[in-house]
């Protein structure tokens, strides 16, 4: 039985696996650690080498989508709350509710299938 030797370390892998590990562990953590994770991904894009770099991109992409959605829904939720008294407002808070719950789902299953790709050796 042979096996393939794993690659030479490339420079910004171990950045870039522990944006996608700080990413996974966005949830639990309130989002702290998805915010400290785009801060080690944009530290660590300059050094880095092609395949690392490509992850580097695509998660703070991906961070700055979560960001814009989750605003867009905070100012959802915020229209929901000033129309409560209309009766619509609390549909608007329950799409909000229910978009962002959507989102966060996203973050982590996109996160987990690039963590994967890095494993993998493949470029995002």
């Amino acid at each position: 039985m042979s096996t393939t030797p794993l690659p030479a370390q490339e420079p910004g892998r171990g950045s870039a696996i522990a944006v996608y590990v700080c990413y996974l562990l966005s949830i639990p953590s309130a989002s702290l650690f998805a915010l400290l994770g785009v801060i080690i991904a944009l530290s660590a894009k300059d050094g880095s080498g092609p395949l690392a770099r490509s992850h580097l991109s695509y998660q703070m992409r991906i961070w700055f989508t979560a960001f814009w959605w989750t605003i867009g829904f905070a100012i959802l939720w915020g229209l929901g709350v000033l129309t409560a008294f209309l009766g619509i407002g609390f549909i608007l808070i329950g799409m909000a509710w229910l978009g962002a719950g959507v989102l966060y789902i996203w973050f982590t299953v996109i996160s987990l299938l690039g963590l994967l790709a890095l494993l993998d050796n493949r470029p995002r």
